[in-house]
Formats: structure tokens, sequence, C-alpha cells
């Protein structure tokens, strides 16, 4: 029987410093959304792509007022 090699990178090590992450659970429920550092001051901007995924799928509502933790 072959082992597999599997090496694991945690989340955020595997990100560059302008990347966005939604994390997902098992059940496909969100659980979170990760914003780059650099626009924690300006969170005018999220792409698009990202603003539809939320709205479409987890049918958040991304109008002018947003939680974030």
């Amino acid at each position: 029987m072959t082992k597999k090699r599997q090496s694991k990178l945690d989340f955020e090590s595997s990100m560059s410093e302008d990347d966005f992450g939604l994390i997902i659970g098992k059940n496909g429920e969100l659980k979170g959304l990760f914003v780059p550092e650099s626009l924690n001051d300006e969170l005018d901007f999220v792409p698009e792509t990202i603003v539809a995924i939320l709205e479409d799928v987890y049918g958040l509502d991304m109008g002018d007022e947003a939680t974030i933790h």
C-alpha cells in the first residue's frame, strides 16, 4: 500500500498580502471572509465576484452597511 505524502499549509500563510479568502464549513455554510490587511481601513472595495458569491449563494445583502469582525 502506497502512503500519500501530504503537506499542510495554514490558511493565512497560503495567502498573498492582497488576497481575499472565504472560509466555508463542511456543510457549505459561510464561516468567514478574510480581507487583506491593507484594505482594513478602506473596506469600500470587495471584488465584484466575491460580492456576487456572498449575495447569490449565501443570500447576504452587501449594501452600504456591513458588520466587520
